[in-house]
């Protein structure tokens, strides 16, 4: 989902200059990544099978993913399978005290976890942490959400106003977000954030916590470690801040900075303009080398300028399905060579 970025200081895409990136240089950046979306070509280009052939081998593989969506759907929680440690977590019932800065809090392993969840991906689905973090167990997903809301450390929000449209997701509270940094509950370089910036944007950034487990499967099934996430918050503040006195410089120097300071944070440049994912899983693959997954999750208000961005920048493309079919209708008119996955 395209999202601006609040800054005084100027607009990043001000400084375009198509003829300056040429096609070529764009290929870099795409492979340290590994997925479907990768591997299907970055849309508006030729090919020996044809563009028919191409778009008719990409529908065989979304009818394929679709089907075993359809599955997943109905075991949610056997997307990713547990490991020893998360089922020791789960199995332990006590309670140990972490001293706040104004009071101690008593949390169990699966509260903590649960914390520095919810800190990573700064909303999530009710639904959706029942059923990846605490497999199903319900009755352990309520007692152990009621004690951290009743001791300050998450919030109940709502996706929306309307009540039918709406849906139930959990922030961390900044009392939550001060625990978890006080204690070294997540990894070193793993942001972590607490409440919700833009409430509009809620539906779509919960959706994210599920896109996460739905690559990370795939990722760890084929030997990878994860070891860490990065929203496009983290991305673009990075990349402002390396660019924060750009504005001292003519347009021409902050262009060609733009540009390097992007190939150091492994951002694809579309037409001059940086191109940002949802989402970046990386991960350490069975060779030990440091891989990275960008993962979009486009909607239904995705036009097809949209959409081709997103698939030149070689990002892996996600829609829910009742988004999908749309898409791909765009998709085939528009002849964009890129797969959209049914989350």
């Amino acid at each position: 989902m395209s999202r601006g970025f609040d800054s005084d200081s100027f607009d990043l895409d001000d400084f375009r200059d198509a003829d300056s990136w040429a096609d070529s240089e764009r290929a870099p950046y795409g492979r340290e990544s590994v997925g479907r979306g990768r591997e299907i070509g970055r849309g508006g280009t030729s090919s020996d099978l044809g563009v028919k052939r191409r778009l008719e081998k990409l529908r065989d593989a979304e009818s394929a993913s679709d089907c075993g969506c359809g599955h997943d759907r109905e075991q949610p929680h056997r997307n990713r399978r547990p490991d020893a440690r998360d089922t020791e977590i789960l199995r332990d019932k006590d309670r140990t005290k972490y001293a706040g800065r104004e009071r101690s809090y008593s949390l169990r392993g699966s509260e903590i976890r649960t914390l520095g969840e919810l800190g990573k991906f700064r909303v999530v689905s009710l639904e959706d942490l029942a059923q990846f973090a605490y497999g199903g167990n319900h009755e352990r997903f309520r007692s152990d959400i009621r004690n951290l809301a009743e001791q300050g450390l998450v919030q109940r929000r709502e996706t929306s106003a309307f009540k039918k449209e709406s849906r139930p997701v959990l922030t961390l509270t900044k009392h939550g977000e001060r625990l978890i940094r006080r204690y070294c509950c997540v990894p070193e370089d793993q942001a972590i954030y607490s409440g919700l910036v833009k409430p509009k944007e809620a539906e779509h950034d919960s959706s994210l916590y599920r896109l996460y487990q739905k690559a990370a499967a795939e990722i760890e099934g084929n030997g990878g470690k994860i070891l860490r996430v990065q929203l496009d918050y983290e991305l673009k503040e990075q990349l402002y801040r390396k660019l924060g006195r750009a504005r001292l410089q003519d347009k021409t120097e902050a262009f060609h900075l733009k540009n390097g300071y992007a190939q150091q944070l492994y951002l694809p440049v579309v037409n001059g303009k940086v191109s940002f994912p949802d989402l970046r899983i990386e991960y350490a693959n069975p060779e030990m080398e440091i891989a990275r997954v960008d993962l979009e999750l486009a909607t239904g208000h995705y036009h097809a300028g949209h959409l081709s961005e997103k698939a030149r920048a070689g990002f892996q493309i996600y829609a829910r399905p009742e988004d999908a079919a749309g898409l791909r209708r765009v998709r085939d008119d528009r002849e964009i060579m890129t797969s959209i996955l049914s989350l």
